[in-house]
């Protein structure tokens, strides 16, 4: 993504319009066909100064007019008369807005490949591990029993939707810009569709019903959804990083054997999560993957809040309002890709410990299932008795003590309302963790096949 947009590229993006221009308008009859070629043919980046062209941009504005200037000299001393055709009819909005389409296009293909190779490691994980317990925590707090397919698909989901919004919001927001000095296209008069037409087939840009000069709802909205994914990878990435802490160690980055090749080079992708040993600590292994990905996520909600703030454009052309959008979506599009290049990477060698998920458990005492014991008391009790009862023996429970079942047992042989009404198995069946991770993957039987039907269709019908 950095060389996707390092300014080499981006010029070079810039030329591509003014190339596709040229020839687009020489097709039409706009401009003689031999200046088409004469422009065409000099719309290459490494002919140019790059950092020349940067600094000329400082008091200009815009990329856009040093680099069409450079151009039309260069262009010069070549076929003077094809000079004074380039950037024919066009303004230098039409020029950025259509390049950063083109470079919008190529980067969300770079974030779409490592989200789809994160969406495959999620999703070979939730296949092989079936009805396993795990501890659901609420409020940062142990609640019930789960599953780990439960817990996996409910990172899929997001991920998944994120990949289809941001195909579907990219087909309406990367547009052809071209409409001229106030996007009229006054001065190809007649011609003004044809070229239009022939410079979208040109770019493989669709060609926008109006120009969009200074109406960006459309590209907000592609950047709010980048916005969204990384808000859906920072959720990932801080919920493995809480489950891979020692005290928990319900999940784990993989480690490379000593003197192994991912320990002689650390650098190497598809290890599992590259952790680092503190400088002053050598006990500690830090999850350096998952920090880069919360590091980028963290920055994206003000690059979203920055592209909102610059939508107010004046009338026909705003002032500085584009051009902060530029910054905002550039900063943005290397947040959404560190966050998903780091997790796609670190995914691939997550390791999961359903021993150790088992002992979460069963270290609560049976207090993950107070909620089915009010349900079993309630038929015989009342609601309100029920809830009561079970509350109090909650608070019996202590470390080393009974568990809640065995506290429930005692209390159904002695309080009157429940001797001989609840059967010794019934109640111990509320109990039974492996039961209620099954109950949990059987309502996502149909959810999994779903989602590896969909990523299934996303991976074989590339978009970009």
């Amino acid at each position: 993504m950095l060389a996707l947009l390092e300014p080499a590229s981006v010029v070079q993006r810039l030329m591509d319009f003014e190339a596709a221009l040229a020839r687009a308008q020489g097709r039409c009859g706009v401009i003689p066909l031999p200046a088409a070629q004469a422009i065409a043919s000099l719309c290459r980046v490494e002919l140019y100064d790059v950092p020349a062209l940067i600094q000329a941009s400082v008091p200009a504005g815009s990329l856009a007019l040093p680099v069409v200037q450079k151009l039309a000299e260069t262009v010069g001393l070549f076929d003077p008369v094809a000079a004074g055709y380039v950037h024919w009819g066009s303004t230098s909005q039409d020029m950025v807005d259509s390049a950063m389409a083109l470079l919008l296009r190529r980067s969300l293909g770079l974030i779409e490949d490592d989200l789809l190779q994160l969406l495959g490691h999620l999703l070979d994980l939730a296949e092989a591990h079936p009805a396993v317990p795990v501890l659901a925590r609420t409020l940062m707090q142990p609640a019930q029993v789960s599953s780990l397919r439960h817990r996996l698909l409910n990172w899929i989901q997001p991920l998944l939707r994120s990949a289809q919004a941001l195909r579907e919001t990219a087909d309406a927001a990367l547009q052809l810009q071209y409409g001229g000095a106030v996007g009229t296209l006054g001065m190809l008069g007649d011609q003004a569709e044809a070229v239009s037409a022939a410079l979208a087939a040109e770019l493989k840009l669709p060609q926008a019903a109006m120009p969009w000069h200074t109406q960006r709802d459309r590209m907000v909205r592609l950047g709010a959804e980048l916005g969204i994914l990384c808000g859906a990878l920072g959720k990932l990435a801080r919920d493995l990083a809480w489950l891979c802490q020692p005290e928990i160690a319900e999940m784990a980055e993989r480690q490379p054997e000593p003197g192994s090749p991912a320990t002689a080079n650390a650098s190497e992708p598809g290890r599992g999560f590259k952790r680092s040993a503190s400088s002053v600590m050598p006990h500690k292994n830090n999850p350096v993957a998952l920090l880069r990905a919360l590091a980028a996520a963290e920055r994206a909600p003000q690059r979203v809040a920055g592209l909102l703030a610059s939508m107010p454009q004046e009338l026909e052309r705003g002032l500085g309002g584009w051009h902060a959008e530029l910054a905002e979506m550039s900063g943005l599009l290397l947040h959404a890709h560190g966050a998903t290049r780091a997790l796609a990477q670190g995914a691939q060698g997550l390791r999961v410990f359903p021993g150790r998920m088992r002992e979460q458990i069963e270290a609560q005492q049976e207090l993950v299932f107070a909620e089915a014991l009010t349900l079993c008391l309630i038929p015989v009790m009342g609601r309100e008795p029920a809830h009561r009862l079970v509350e109090q023996l909650c608070h019996q429970v202590a470390p080393g003590g009974d568990g809640l079942l065995a506290l429930a047992q005692s209390r159904c042989q002695e309080d009157v309302r429940l001797r001989g009404r609840i059967d010794a198995g019934t109640l111990a069946a509320h109990f039974n963790i492996v039961a209620a991770a099954a109950q949990a993957d059987r309502r996502l039987d149909a959810v999994l096949v779903a989602a590896r039907q969909h990523w299934a269709a996303l991976s074989d019908h590339p978009h970009w």
